[in-house]
């Protein structure tokens, strides 16, 4: 059976934990080259112990532009190309209206938003004709949630430019589209909400469940093969049906 992505090269931003390794597991199971990125050593290190020979890490910082450059000067020499982008490192954490500092907004905006746009267009010159952009996105574009509003908005801005953006690359044959979660059990999640709050949640989902990381990985698979295409700009809830109410 011929795998979905063979022969591919996909980076992963945000790749070492959470929804980016489990999608980095089925891009290398599907037969893609993985180029996975994260902010610490350990859990990179962690990551690749999992997923094999296929899978190359690269310690850095998407808020940092020289690091989104150091990259793809990696992607480029040891692969020449990119097929398959996505865009999955964001932050999240609370910040009451009335109370929002500048380093609350700059931190999430610097990361979710500025980071994303720049690992984005920076890899403009390596991504191939018919190659696919893929950038997380939320529930949270769509719905409001107390105390997010800075975060909320930061996912609001990401599937603004997925709109903008398949229009100023028209004529290149690179489709982009937004992968958003809903309540997903990821280690970023057991941070910031605790098991009484967890379960509050899980109860508002329609399905009856929390998402995991690889429930979102095979809607990226999908996005990030043929089968999809003839798919560009849209938004994908993968949300049990949690934002559809």
């Amino acid at each position: 059976m011929t795998r979905k992505l063979e022969g591919k090269i996909a980076v992963i931003t945000g790749g070492s934990a959470g929804i980016g390794l489990g999608t980095a597991k089925r891009f290398a199971e599907e037969g893609a080259q993985v180029f996975i990125t994260g902010r610490r050593q350990s859990e990179l290190d962690k990551a690749v112990a999992e997923l094999g020979r296929n899978a190359t890490p690269i310690r850095a910082d998407v808020s940092d532009l020289a690091d989104i450059d150091r990259i793809y000067e990696i992607v480029k020499a040891k692969a020449g190309r990119i097929d398959v982008l996505f865009a999955n490192v964001g932050i999240y954490e609370l910040g009451t209206f009335g109370e929002i500092t500048e380093e609350h907004f700059d931190r999430t905006f610097n990361t979710n938003v500025r980071g994303l746009l720049f690992t984005v267009q920076k890899a403009l010159p390596l991504l191939m004709a018919g190659s696919s952009v893929i950038l997380t996105g939320s529930i949270a574009s769509i719905k409001g949630f107390p105390s997010l509003s800075v975060y909320n908005a930061s996912k609001a801005a990401i599937r603004s430019f997925a709109r903008s953006w398949i229009i100023d690359l028209k004529g290149r044959d690179i489709r982009i589209n937004v992968l958003s979660p809903g309540h997903t059990q990821t280690p970023g999640l057991s941070v910031l909400a605790d098991e009484a709050v967890r379960d509050a949640m899980k109860a508002n989902v329609p399905l009856g469940r929390m998402g995991t990381p690889d429930d979102l990985a095979k809607a990226a698979v999908f996005l990030a093969s043929d089968d999809s295409n003839y798919i560009s700009g849209i938004e994908l809830f993968v949300d049990g049906g949690v934002a559809q109410f």
